[in-house]
């Protein structure tokens, strides 16, 4: 198993690593978590000049034809820099899925997501579901009027088009379908790591036959295959956190002085920086196995994606929480970056699948 990055993947790192650096420091993320968008428009066409928004569709679709690794070394930028951007909703989880469906339309779509003109959200998840996206109470009955309400559909509120699942004579479809078509209501907010999700209900919305995606074994395959890659990704970006943390805190305890000396050379707190590092690179070990199953596209790939999210969750936490009190009452201040790492761990935690769920999903 070659576990080396090749030149490409190097200096995809670097040019992120670059980006974040110059062009989007803490005070540039406050800024856009408080824009009415919640997210940037110069910065979202500069994804598109550096073609990172075309990474992951395949060449036949006009994209770059990169896969799992790649955007894996994405995330773990994005996450180190808490990048706010919704490429997650609109790259990985919408425009993946229509890569790989056989929608008519999906090249034109692709297209506009890749040049950053259109932002398309996947609602799949409901209030009273908990994490089974499989068996939807929304319903398109057979006149293809549909009925039914999503939640925490990302980004919802700047998406142009939105892929709905539905339930159609006891069959799984995805339908995709114009936010602002009559009958479509939007109710949006801020989660607690300042995404902006949307809650969205359909109230007798007329569908096209032309607006269905996928029906049946397909289109479930498609929505299970597209949530894999989204949960490698943020668990990508977790892990991206967590070697931040660790750092962010080592620096502090050195500059932190105490009885005359920094506390970094005190041993209780070394040894909890010890376990932090601990965890970050154990889970960076998983994430490198997830990867390379998922871009293997092995018969494996669900269950080592899962123990990696479950090993997240929880050891993603821990690191975090471990980094807000050893900075004391700073780590808990909205100017300092240390607690936001916390808020991104309980979002990611939460998403697709805490600990708890997908320790299950492995073992069964």
């Amino acid at each position: 198993m070659n576990l080396d990055y090749n030149e490409e993947q190097i200096m995809l790192r670097e040019q992120i690593q670059k980006f974040c650096e110059s062009e989007y420091d803490f005070y540039k993320r406050e800024e856009v978590i408080k824009s009415d968008k919640h997210f940037d428009v110069e910065v979202w066409k500069l994804f598109a000049d550096q073609g990172w928004l075309s990474m992951p569709f395949s060449e036949e679709s006009g994209g770059l034809g990169f896969g799992p690794i790649e955007l894996s070394i994405l995330f773990e930028e994005f996450g180190k820099a808490l990048v706010i951007e919704p490429y997650l909703a609109t790259v990985v989880l919408s425009g993946t899925l229509l890569d790989k469906s056989t929608y008519a339309e999906k090249i034109d779509l692709i297209d506009k997501i890749s040049s950053g003109d259109m932002h398309i959200s996947l609602g799949y998840a409901e209030a009273d579901k908990g994490y089974d996206y499989l068996s939807p109470s929304t319903s398109l009955d057979s006149d293809n009027i549909l009925n039914g309400t999503k939640t925490l559909v990302l980004n919802g509120s700047n998406a142009k088009k939105l892929i709905i699942s539905c339930m159609k004579n006891n069959e799984f479809n995805l339908i995709i379908l114009d936010s602002d078509t009559d009958g479509v209501s939007i109710n949006s907010f801020l989660t607690v790591d300042g995404q902006s999700c949307s809650e969205i209900s359909f109230e007798n919305v007329v569908v096209n036959d032309v607006n269905i995606v996928a029906s049946g074994d397909e289109a479930i395959n498609l929505l299970n295959e597209t949530i894999n890659l989204a949960v490698l990704c943020v668990s990508a970006e977790a892990v991206g956190c967590m070697e931040s943390c660790y750092f962010k805190t080592l620096e502090y305890t050195k500059g932190r002085e105490q009885f005359g000396q920094p506390i970094s050379n005190f041993q209780v707190l070394q040894h909890r920086m010890v376990d932090m590092f601990i965890e970050s690179e154990l889970a960076k070990s998983l994430l490198i196995k997830a990867m390379l199953e998922v871009n293997d596209n092995s018969e494996d790939m669900y269950r080592h994606v899962s123990a990696l999210k479950s090993y997240i969750g929880k050891s993603g936490k821990l690191s975090a929480k471990e980094a807000v009190q050893l900075h004391g009452g700073m780590g808990v201040s909205e100017e300092m970056m240390i607690g936001h790492y916390l808020k991104k761990m309980i979002s990611i935690d939460a998403l697709f699948g805490n600990a708890d769920y997908h320790l299950k999903k492995f073992a069964s």
